[in-house]
């Protein structure tokens, strides 16, 4: 059998992130490092980043879909807005002064609780 085409394999990547995004109103970050890691053998820093970058224009489409329907409250939105910007640059500097490992293991962590929370509390 034939190897898939690195571009084809980006390309259906990219797709799944999307509809993910799009679906749950973000969210793709959280599928876009371990795709990038494991499926496309990006190092783990390459693929936190990358995954931001990725992230953002996706992020900036399906909120524009989510204001044009309604769904969007801009006092909420341009709030929490702010705390995020601060965040980013936080953990933006973290992730360059952390190694791999646990870089890895944080980021394992914060996916098992939030999947916990979202099986018992929802």
């Amino acid at each position: 059998m034939k190897k898939f085409p690195k571009n084809i394999l980006l390309i259906v990547c990219g797709m799944f992130i999307g509809f993910v995004n799009g679906f749950f109103g973000g969210g793709g970050g959280m599928v876009a490092v371990p795709v990038l890691e494991r499926i496309l053998k990006t190092k783990t820093k390459t693929a936190h980043a990358t995954a931001i970058l990725i992230i953002l224009p996706l992020c900036i489409v399906s909120a524009i879909i989510y204001i044009i329907s309604g769904f969007f409250r801009f006092d909420i939105g341009f709030s929490a807005g702010a705390g995020v910007l601060v965040g980013g640059v936080l953990g933006a500097i973290l992730l360059s002064k952390l190694n791999n490992k646990v870089i890895r293991i944080i980021f394992a962590v914060i996916m098992t609780l939030i999947g916990l929370k979202m099986a018992i509390f929802t």
